[in-house]
């Protein structure tokens, strides 16, 4: 007669090493509950929820749809974005410190004027 071994039998290269936890509120533990009284277990014997949550995730594939996108692009663009904005913002700040109450059209004339006169000291130099 053979005699059998004590203890837990060897799980050999089928060992789990790998621990994923998860937290449920109580709309999701209900329904935690339908699903395991549709297969006709009791949640609260122990060892009963992982080998049907490993079995329920492992046994399907991803689709298309539940995937997540990519970020990474996204984020450095909005980051980007961002700095233009920050330039944008420290040029308006350093316009209106310059000359709080002009208004563009001000700042046009003044440009104007600026060039005008320039362009007569440059005719006065070729002139004279």
């Amino acid at each position: 007669m053979e005699q059998r071994k004590r203890g837990r039998k060897r799980l050999g290269n089928k060992k789990r090493y790998h621990n994923v936890m998860l937290r449920f509120n109580d709309r999701e533990y209900e329904k935690l509950k339908k699903i395991c009284e549709s297969y006709d277990l009791d949640i609260s014997e122990r060892g009963t929820i992982s080998p049907l949550l490993r079995r329920l995730v492992l046994q399907q594939e991803a689709e298309g749809k539940d995937r997540l996108p990519d970020t990474s692009n996204l984020a450095y663009h909005i980051n980007k974005i961002g700095n233009n904005i920050n330039q944008l913002v420290k040029v308006a700040h350093h316009k209106n410190l310059r000359s709080p109450n002009s208004s563009l059209q001000n700042e046009i004339q003044k440009t104007n004027e600026l060039l005008y006169s320039l362009i007569e000291i440059t005719m006065e130099e070729k002139t004279g």
